[in-house]
């Protein structure tokens, strides 16, 4: 399975079944799985949605959006509790405007599921920490 490292942004190949092992990237020596979700502009975002092969998911929020605090936490809690099946990011929206517009945010926050590079789930709005899983997991993570 192909993960990219949330640090140095390497490609790294790891056997599905060593994935509770907490493997190290080959070129930095970081974690290879974040327990908190990874800050992503433009270029991590293309190399992280696009080459991982675990799901991605991905908060699109602004630092003045107070639902977006709010729901902060609760998207970190479950980074660390499904921080083996799937890989979580955050864009701000303020900074990356760009891809704000390539996926048509219109509200914040909104959260993405990728795999394969690909959309496959979304939902507008703050969910706390329950929903979240239940929203994930509804979604096959």
């Amino acid at each position: 399975m192909h993960i990219v490292c949330p640090h140095c942004l390497a490609i790294n190949r790891v056997p599905g079944d060593r994935l509770e092992d907490a493997p190290k990237c080959g070129k930095c020596g970081g974690p290879v799985l974040a327990d908190r979700p990874v800050e992503l502009d433009h270029t991590a975002f293309d190399r992280v949605v696009g080459r991982s092969e675990l799901p991605v998911v991905v908060d699109f929020w602004a630092e003045w959006c107070g639902p977006c605090k709010m729901m902060a936490p609760a998207f970190a809690r479950t980074a660390q509790e499904f921080g083996r099946r799937a890989v979580f990011g955050k864009v701000d929206t303020e900074a990356e405007g760009g891809l704000a517009q390539r996926f048509g945010i219109r509200s914040i926050p909104t959260l993405i599921l990728f795999r394969g590079g690909a959309e496959v789930a979304r939902v507008s709005g703050a969910l706390d920490a329950g929903s979240l899983g239940r929203w994930l997991a509804q979604n096959g993570v």
